[in-house]
């Protein structure tokens, strides 16, 4: 009996040697035989284990900007670009927004139309939550105009009257703030400018994380670009939106929407939306 159990041993000890080699073979990693591993028991397995951790949290730390192996939380305070918003920016935000939001209200349901579904949840959203809890509605990107067209045609005139309720979004430099008149245009319907290629820790995404430790609403499209297919597909999500919600004093309320049509409305390339198009959101 026991002379049976040394041969399984034996013959468990050859097949593990032989798939030891095929895998050193085959992914050309070195096995360690003679260092200690105290968490682990002693083999081929426990040294390419603690080998694959080190190489997974080396990644980790090349891949965030910390030195450390966890994620990078910066603090944000709630006066962030304070400085920036004049008495002057805040009365034209007060007077353009609701102006803009009516138009594009009317252009949508007006001249367009629009078929909403579950659009009470946002309502409740904006009216009914707690004063210090902040909003961040994330949807897919399409046209260079969904938004202001596509964020007016969910939400009522009454609530469009409101500048100070209604949301902060997030523009490139490139697109928005190439000069001082554009710039001072989107500043007062309550756009916050981002530089391309300067990652999610720049200027602008602590100005919207200081909007939303202000309990403020903040709309994001997490693609960082509108879709090149028109809509058909999504790209892959940033992580910009990760660190609004990780960074913010308190957890956001997070609505995703996703909305089909803009394409239509304004296609790449068109300088003036069109009218008579159906658009679904």
């Amino acid at each position: 009996m026991v002379g049976e159990w040394i041969e399984r041993g034996d013959l468990w000890k050859d097949k593990v040697r032989s798939l030891q080699l095929l895998l050193r073979d085959r992914f050309r990693v070195a096995v360690d035989r003679h260092r200690h591993r105290p968490s682990f028991s002693d083999g081929y397995f426990s040294s390419t284990l603690q080998r694959w951790l080190r190489r997974f949290r080396s990644f980790r730390t090349d891949s965030l900007p910390s030195t450390t192996s966890s994620f990078c939380r910066r603090r944000v305070g709630k006066d962030v670009g304070a400085e920036e918003e004049s008495v002057i920016t805040r009365m034209l935000q007060a007077l353009a927004v609701p102006i803009l939001g009516n138009v594009c209200h009317v252009f949508m349901h007006g001249l367009n139309c629009v078929q909403i579904y579950g659009a009470e949840k946002l309502h409740q959203a904006l009216l009914n939550r707690p004063d210090n809890q902040p909003l961040v509605t994330v949807s897919n990107h399409v046209a260079s105009m969904d938004d202001p067209l596509v964020i007016a045609s969910l939400l009522p005139p009454s609530i469009l009257l409101d500048a100070h309720r209604l949301r902060w979004t997030l523009c490139a430099t490139d697109r928005c703030f190439r000069n001082p008149v554009t710039s001072a245009f989107f500043r007062s319907v309550k756009v916050l400018p981002v530089s391309r290629g300067d990652g999610i820790y720049q200027k602008g995404m602590d100005m919207a994380i200081s909007k939303l430790n202000n309990g403020g609403w903040v709309h994001i499209f997490p693609e960082g670009s509108r879709s090149r297919d028109g809509g058909r597909t999504m790209s892959s999500v940033k992580r910009g939106v990760g660190r609004l919600i990780l960074d913010a004093d308190n957890i956001p309320l997070v609505v995703p929407f996703v909305h089909i049509g803009m394409q239509d409305i304004m296609p790449i390339g068109a300088k003036i939306p069109r009218i008579g198009k159906t658009v679904c959101s």
